[in-house]
């Protein structure tokens, strides 16, 4: 089932808001049973897990979503199963040669890698994930390319009930073991819910194609492997900057846990205090600061095949118009998430963590500010891909993994820093990627903004901080946390909708476009 750009978004974000949610909750409840020390060791595993899914996916699911939206554009069916197959093919036999490695190899891989020698046993928990997730991905990009993002959707919820139903069994019944046991288990409930995810998507595709298991995986694999030498070319084209951009990303990511650990030791504080912070950091804080992001990473999801069928097609008026309006959805989305976890930061992790993790709502309030160019960063690498300038976003990520890794060891080893170092690193990061990708849509096809429009938003957002701040500290200073939270968000953002209205930023065209409920709700709202 085809679905329309935006309608396809809203799906993803309405899915993802779900996902995130259940994920979130998922995280409170696991810091709660494992505490600092256990988030620490499960955070110094998940960055490399990450980086090694980078690796087997080798970016074919963008790579598929972008030259399957092509094809499907002009009609060839037939090309868009070759594409499938190969990208199946490459990363089967990837994830088949890193899974083994790791395998013969997690002693020493887990030595080189990790400050905290516990970590190893949660690495051998993580192993199984890396196949599952990969071939996962690759079927989802494959019904992105046409404009159904409805299994991926589907296939993300199934994911994360079926982690939440198992992370506290698995976890609570290793913790007698050690903490590291316990992590272990944490990390077992996500193959479980990969694996819950993939066998869904699976059977969407085996649906959607009516064909039987051998169908699906034997001839047309075995047909695309040896008679496709130019559409693997193609998607490799795309596939490889894209593996890049992403590594790159990823090796920082690993690095991290070396990296902040480290340098805090060299601060002067010991291995199990600078593990503890960060736990804070990476474990509490950065979740929480990226909570918010599902909704524009949603957007970029459907962006690349949107952007890459508009200008296969040549028609560079749309191609504009998509990123425009990508942009546009990014900032009246994430101007009232970065103003919401500035002013509550602190009681909000107050709440969600225990007041004895009081520092966690520091770091969160000195990363929040930034977090608006953050809501920008994918869909502007979604729109450089889909217009096939993947190399651009790999210079672009390089550039910003390299300025925040130095940042990160040179700041956070400084006493008079600590901790904090790294915020400064992180947020340094997240502006410069966002500019460059920025400056690099207006070099390339001369994007621009309204700016007018853009000032209304961002008008609305301040306004909106005033109002919250002021109600938190005057109106409702007095009541528990948990209320002022509720009652002063949502009043918030009741304002800020209010302007967006007022100033015609939201209309009823784009109320219209809500699934299922867009029309009812769109009586409501002029037009703009």
């Amino acid at each position: 089932m085809r679905q329309s750009f935006l309608y396809g978004t809203i799906i993803l974000i309405i899915a993802g808001g779900v996902t995130k949610l259940l994920g979130f909750a998922n995280r409170i409840v696991l810091s709660r049973i494992i505490g600092a020390e256990g988030m620490g060791l499960y955070q110094m595993v998940v960055p490399l897990l990450y980086f090694l899914i980078t690796l087997t996916t080798f970016g074919m699911p963008v790579a598929i979503a972008k030259h399957v939206a092509e094809t499907e554009a002009a009609s060839d069916s037939r090309q868009s199963t070759r594409f499938l197959m190969l990208a199946l093919g490459v990363t089967g036999a990837i994830s088949l040669v890193l899974c083994i490695i790791l395998f013969a190899f997690s002693g020493p891989i887990a030595r080189l890698f990790f400050t905290d020698p516990r970590a190893h046993v949660v690495l051998l928990a993580a192993i199984p994930v890396i196949p599952i997730s990969s071939i996962s991905m690759v079927l989802r990009g494959y019904f992105q390319g046409k404009h159904n993002m409805t299994p991926t959707a589907v296939s993300q919820l199934v994911e994360q009930i079926c982690r939440m139903a198992l992370v506290v069994v698995m976890t609570i019944s290793f913790m007698p073991l050690g903490i590291q046991y316990a992590a272990a288990g944490a990390v077992g409930s996500i193959v479980f819910g990969e694996a819950a995810g993939f066998l869904y998507i699976l059977w969407q595709y085996r649906r959607a194609t009516q064909k039987t298991a051998a169908q699906v995986w034997e001839r047309p694999l075995l047909a695309a492997m040896v008679n496709s030498r130019n559409s693997l070319r193609q998607l490799l084209h795309v596939s490889f900057p894209v593996t890049m951009s992403k590594l790159i990303g990823s090796i920082a990511y690993v690095m991290e846990p070396m990296i902040v650990p480290f340098a805090l030791v060299l601060a002067g504080l010991s291995t199990s205090a600078a593990t503890g912070l960060y736990g804070q950091f990476a474990g509490m804080a950065v979740p929480l600061l990226l909570f918010p992001t599902f909704l524009t990473y949603s957007l970029s999801v459907s962006l690349v095949p949107a952007v890459a069928e508009a200008a296969y097609q040549k028609n560079a008026p749309l191609v504009h118009r998509r990123i425009y309006q990508a942009m546009r959805i990014s900032l009246v989305i994430g101007a009232p998430c970065t103003v919401l976890l500035f002013i509550f930061a602190e009681p909000l992790s107050g709440l969600l963590y225990g007041k004895h993790q009081s520092e966690v709502g520091i770091l969160l309030k000195e990363l929040a500010p930034f977090s608006v160019f953050l809501f920008f960063q994918a869909p502007l690498a979604a729109a450089l891909q889909g217009l096939d300038f993947a190399h651009v976003v790999f210079r672009n990520t390089l550039i910003g993994a390299v300025v925040k890794t130095v940042a990160m060891f040179v700041f956070t080893a400084r006493p008079e820093f600590g901790i904090h170092g790294a915020v400064i690193a992180t947020n340094i990061g997240i502006t410069l990627v966002t500019f460059l990708h920025i400056a690099s849509l207006v070099k390339k096809i001369g994007f621009t903004v309204d700016i007018v429009e853009m000032g209304k938003i961002v008008t609305a957002m301040f306004a909106m901080g005033y109002a919250g701040s002021y109600m938190a500290s005057h109106w409702f200073a007095d009541v528990s946390v948990g209320r002022l939270l509720l009652i002063c968000s949502v009043a918030s953002m009741l304002l800020y909708l209010l302007l967006l209205v007022a100033f015609r930023i939201l209309g009823k065209q784009d109320v219209r476009r809500i699934p299922w409920i867009g029309e009812q709700l769109a009586v409501f709202f002029p037009r703009r």
